[in-house]
C-alpha cells in the first residue's frame, strides 16, 4: 500500500534490519475503547505492508483506551515500545513494551514511569551520559499552562527515578494559544494550554532541539524549542512561528540510511483522516526547516 492508504495519528519510524518500520496510533480507536497497536514494513519508503499487530490487549490487562503515540527504540538486541496507556478509572500515563523483534510481538516491560496521580501522555526516550530520561507531556487536565516535563529512569528502564522537572509550558511559546473547545469539550473554563509529541535532536551547532505540538492560530501545529546548552534540563527557548502551522503535528525525526534528517508527522489532524508525511527536516541558523512533504502534505 502508499503512506496515503495508512490512516494512523502519531507516527514514529524506526530503520532496522535494513527495513523501515512505522508506527502509530490506530485512527480507528483513538478516541473510545482500544486493543493493540500495528506496525507497517517497508524496503523502499513507497509501498509498505501492513497492518502487522505488535501488540494485542491480553485478558484482564488494566487499559482498554487511550492507546496513544507508540515509539519504537533499538537497544542492546531489543526492542521497547514507549506508550501511553489508560482506562476510566486508571489515569492516563506513560509504559514501557519489550520484545526482540521490530515486529512484535511486545509485553508490559515496566510499571507506570509517570506519578501515579498524574495525566501523562506522548513519552519519547532520550539519552545523555550513560542516563536514560523520559520526557512527556503533563496533560492539561492536570495543568492548564501545558507542561513539558522529563524525569530520570533507572538502568534497565523499568522505573522512573525522583520527581519530574518541568521543561517549559505552552503558555509561554509566543506561538501556542488557548485551546477553543476546552469547556465544549472537556469541561474546563478560562485558558487551556496543551503539550504533546515531544521530538529531541542534536543539531551540528551543539544545540538540543525539541519540537513539540500544540494549538496556534491556525489550529494544530508544530513548533520548536532550543536549549542552547545542549542539555535536557535547557534553559529552554522558544522560536516564535511554528514550523508545520496548520491542522498537523505530532511528528518525530529520524535519520535515513543516507544520513538526511527527515520528519514524519500526522495530517490532517481531522478525525479518522490522518495520514502520516514525511518530510525532510534541515537546521538552518538555529531555525528548524521542515519542507518536501509527500503529496498529502498541507500547504
Amino acid at each position: 500500500m502508499k503512506v496515503t492508504e495508512i490512516n494512523i495519528r502519531d507516527p514514529y519510524v524506526l530503520y532496522t534490519r535494513g527495513k523501515y518500520y512505522l508506527y502509530g496510533t490506530r485512527s480507528a480507536t483513538c478516541w473510545g475503547v482500544a486493543d493493540g497497536f500495528d506496525c507497517y514494513i517497508s524496503e523502499d519508503f513507497e509501498t509498505w505492508d501492513g497492518p502487522f499487530e505488535i501488540f494485542h490487549r491480553p485478558e484482564g490487562f488494566f487499559a482498554d483506551r487511550f492507546y496513544w503515540a507508540p515509539e519504537c527504540y533499538e537497544y542492546e538486541g531489543f526492542y521497547y515500545l514507549v506508550t501511553t496507556f489508560g482506562s476510566k478509572t486508571v489515569k492516563k500515563g506513560i509504559y514501557i513494551l519489550k520484545s526482540d523483534r521490530p515486529e512484535g510481538p511486545f509485553e508490559l516491560y515496566s510499571e507506570k514511569l509517570t506519578p501515579t496521580d498524574w495525566t501523562s501522555i506522548d513519552g519519547t526516550l532520550y539519552f545523555q551520559d550513560n542516563r536514560k530520561y523520559l520526557i512527556f507531556s503533563h496533560s492539561f487536565e492536570d495543568t492548564p499552562d501545558g507542561d513539558m516535563c522529563v524525569i530520570e529512569l533507572t538502568a534497565d528502564m523499568r522505573q522512573s527515578v525522583g520527581q519530574p522537572l518541568v521543561l517549559f509550558s505552552a503558555i509561554s511559546a509566543p506561538w501556542a494559544r488557548p485551546v477553543p473547545f476546552a469547556e465544549a469539550e472537556f469541561g474546563m473554563k478560562g485558558n487551556v494550554y496543551f503539550t504533546d509529541g515531544p521530538c529531541v535532536f542534536h543539531g551540528k551547532d551543539g544545540r538540543l532541539y525539541m519540537l513539540w505540538s500544540s494549538w496556534s492560530t491556525r489550529g494544530y501545529a508544530v513548533g520548536t524549542a532550543v536549549s542552547d546548552s545542549g542539555e535536557i534540563t535547557g534553559i529552554w527557548k522558544h522560536l516564535e512561528e511554528p514550523v508545520f502551522p496548520e491542522n498537523g503535528g505530532h511528528g518525530m525525526m529520524f535519520y535515513a540510511p543516507d544520513g538526511t534528517m527527515k520528519y514524519v508527522l500526522h495530517y490532517p489532524n481531522d478525525k479518522y483522516q490522518e495520514r502520516p508525511v514525511f518530510c525532510t527536516l534541515e537546521i538552518t541558523d538555529g531555525k528548524v526547516v521542515v519542507t518536501n512533504g509527500n503529496e498529502n502534505r498541507h500547504e
